[in-house]
């Protein structure tokens, strides 16, 4: 289908459903909602096609303009003629990015996951500035930061932690973080000032909702214990830590921070369908995209696509061959979104490509 004609239908579909709206009858709740959703959906698509349409009539009068005119006003038309070509490109592909297929799980919030992988206790160290790093960025957003689950080391790194994020657009907007992030440094436990390299493994999970993932009682097997942590962190004297493992995939998910067991099983159930739910996205992009394997979305857990160099100060992303000479400011969280903007506008470049 052309340009034109995807507009086209763009258009005539959220006339459509503000015709739909304006009398429901015949709608019930639940398609009322869904049809409401549709349509705020539309509205700045729609938004931007009236834009461009207005923008191509325009350069139609001032080009028509330039024909007609004496040469005062022949200059003058050219002049405009020349301005709005400069900026139709762009409304143009602003419209061809509205228009790509949208994630489902864009708008969901997310379960983050660190855990430290090679480099023993400096792993965990960097395990916990990334941790923060992304605690520091959602509240500068104004989005929710719960920590669910923290197992520490005797220096205090983290072995592993999670955290729910909750707010507009999360996955969206960090969905490109999962994978091997790898830092260079001097770690605090080197005597002799020789730079390390360690690893750690991030994780962005959508949360999946109830009606997203269904999982069958049949299919969990729930064990009881009683909480540790080190230093006598977490202690208590019930049973009240949980470990739930999902037998058909074999996906185990524990839970101990709370005092009460009811509240462990909550939050392991929550983190347990945002994994399964990530297993089942994750079947259907490699069942999609066979022939293709988009660079920066793969998603794969083992690839490595950060380095944060701390000697030279910068920060690489290996998808993109991005440097920045910032590394303070992007793990502060300050200038994570340098990092964020670029990863999701080569992701649009190659859903654009594929379409031509």
């Amino acid at each position: 289908m052309s340009l034109e004609a995807t507009l086209d239908r763009v258009v005539d579909r959220a006339k459509e459903l503000e015709a739909l709206l304006s009398n429901p009858e015949g709608l019930d709740s639940s398609g009322f909602q869904k049809m409401s959703r549709e349509l705020s959906e539309l509205a700045p698509v729609v938004a931007k096609v009236e834009e461009l349409k207005q923008t191509r009539a325009e350069l139609a009068d001032a080009r028509a303009l330039v024909e007609e005119s004496d040469d005062e006003m022949k200059e003058l038309a050219e002049a405009e003629v020349a301005e709005i070509e400069d900026r139709l490109p762009a409304l143009e592909r602003e419209v061809q990015i509205l228009l790509l297929p949208k994630d489902e799980a864009d708008e969901k919030n997310v379960i983050l996951e660190v855990r430290a992988g090679t480099g023993g206790d400096e792993a965990a160290l960097f395990a916990s500035d990334l941790f923060a790093m992304y605690q520091r960025y959602t509240q500068a957003r104004g989005w929710r930061f719960e920590v669910m689950e923290v197992s520490e080391n005797e220096l205090g790194g983290y072995k592993e932690a999670v955290a729910s994020i909750t707010g507009r657009g999360v996955y969206a907007r960090l969905k490109f973080e999962s994978g091997v992030h790898r830092v260079q440094r001097v770690p605090v436990t080197e005597s002799q000032g020789r730079i390390h390299t360690s690893a750690a493994t991030v994780a962005v999970l959508p949360e999946a909702e109830e009606v997203d993932i269904e999982v069958e009682d049949k299919d969990l097997r729930v064990d009881v214990y009683r909480s540790s942590g080190a230093g006598g962190q977490h202690v208590n004297t019930t049973d009240s830590a949980v470990r739930i493992t999902h037998i058909p995939t074999g996906v185990v998910v524990t839970q101990q921070d709370e005092k009460s067991q009811h509240k462990n099983r909550a939050k392991a159930m929550r983190i347990l369908r945002a994994r399964l739910y990530d297993l089942q996205r994750q079947a259907a992009d490699e069942a999609r995209a066979a022939d293709r394997k988009s660079q920066v979305g793969s998603g794969d857990r083992s690839e490595r696509i950060r380095t944060y160099n701390f000697p030279q100060g910068r920060v690489t992303d290996h998808r993109i061959n991005l440097t920045l000479y910032k590394l303070d400011r992007v793990v502060s969280g300050e200038a994570l979104d340098e990092v964020l903007d670029a990863l999701i506008a080569e992701d649009e470049a190659e859903r654009l490509a594929s379409l031509t």
